[in-house]
């Protein structure tokens, strides 16, 4: 059987297929000009299934970085509260020390006792510290201040945490009673007693196992508090890589090949050049064609 072709049909395919060629040119120019292989999850379902993927991952990986930022600024005050503490309750130690010395007058005493007066508001002010307005000692509590003029710890027992991970939390306040104790059993206090021992002529010297007990639970803190930022600041490195990782793979999934792209757009326009001269030779003649 012989398939009649006309100059309509010829028409209707050169037009069709030139459609095509237009086609083509507009999606490659789309992608030229955007930059993206995707614009809209048709172009590519999967794809753009994993680009949704990434995306929540990045989104989660972000997070994660601020509350590790977070994490690293609370524990760096924390650490910088012990370590003044540690080194005001080394000095009362050397007060104290220096005040088991008989030969000292009354005068000498009371400076003594004075400067002692000092470092336990010096060391109550450390131990109030405060990171964004939130006390570093006093857990979730919102009292203003870990330790009142009483020396009594108004922290509620609940920590501080930050989630780092999918899987992981780290926490990022320390005890404030067990640093400083509380009431008539904190390190304010005991300051206190050395001072009044030192007023009253007596022998401070018998608290000294005292003041190694609390030196001994700051640094006991201090190490935990140490572990902990390590643990932060390692989280850190490893977030970063992560987020290296899923923008090269979003990348690979979502972003052109420049090259490439332009490479066929070339190769489309001389397509569709081509096509052009080849219908303009087909198409059906017109009248003037036939006048001349």
């Amino acid at each position: 059987m012989i398939t009649r072709v006309t100059h309509q049909s010829i028409q209707r395919n050169t037009l069709a297929n030139l459609q095509g060629n237009l086609t083509a040119m507009s999606a490659l120019q789309s992608k030229l000009s955007s930059g993206k292989n995707i614009t809209v999850p048709s172009d590519d379902p999967a794809a753009a299934s994993d680009m949704l993927q990434l995306r929540g991952d990045q989104r989660a990986i972000s997070q994660y970085q601020r509350n590790t930022s977070d994490a690293d600024s609370w524990l760096t005050t924390v650490d910088s509260a012990l370590t003044g503490s540690l080194a005001t309750l080394r000095r009362v130690r050397d007060i104290t020390v220096q005040g088991g010395n008989g030969a000292l007058g009354t005068t000498s005493r009371e400076a003594l006792a004075a400067e002692l007066d000092g470092l336990r508001s010096a060391l109550l002010a450390q131990a109030n510290t405060t990171y964004m307005g939130r006390t570093v000692f006093a857990g979730t509590s919102d009292a203003g201040v870990a330790f009142d003029a009483s020396y009594s710890w108004t922290g509620t027992g609940a920590p501080v945490e930050r989630r780092v991970g999918a899987d992981a939390t780290v926490r990022v306040d320390a005890d404030g009673a067990a640093v400083f104790g509380t009431g008539a059993g904190s390190v304010f206090q005991l300051i206190d007693d050395i001072a009044t021992t030192l007023r009253a002529g007596g022998d401070p010297t018998s608290s000294l196992g005292a003041v190694d007990t609390r030196m001994d639970a700051m640094l006991n803190q201090l190490a935990g508090v140490g572990a902990r930022h390590k643990q932060v600041l390692d989280t850190q490195s490893a977030l970063l890589g992560d987020a290296l990782d899923v923008k090269a793979h979003l990348a690979s999934v979502e972003d052109i090949d420049l090259a490439e792209v332009i490479l066929e757009l070339q190769t489309q326009e001389v397509a569709y050049k081509g096509a052009l001269g080849a219908g303009a030779k087909v198409l059906q003649p017109t009248l003037l064609d036939f006048l001349r």
